[in-house]
């Protein structure tokens, strides 16, 4: 599992119709955006490489000028490396 969190800066005019997009996106979640652009979301993907291409994918969406990760956090353990083992 991979979460991260994100601020955008985007374009104030294409703010709504950014918005629109990022609520599309699989795994993408907004918690708040300001009327001067700047939109927090949060990505969560099952690994690093599909965090990474949403990552990209970000900067892709029309008004958006800038992306930056706040925080990340990944976790690879599987549900066998935390099971208790008898002695």
């Amino acid at each position: 599992m991979n979460i991260s969190s994100v601020i955008l800066y985007v374009d104030p005019a294409r703010l709504d119709e950014a918005c629109v997009l990022l609520g599309a996106m699989p795994g993408v979640e907004i918690h708040a955006r300001s009327e001067a652009g700047k939109v927090v979301v949060t990505l969560e993907e099952d690994d690093t490489r599909a965090a990474a291409d949403r990552y990209v994918a970000l900067h892709g969406i029309p008004g958006v000028a800038s992306v930056a990760m706040v925080y990340q956090y990944s976790d690879d353990e599987t549900e066998s490396d935390t099971e208790e083992v008898e002695s």
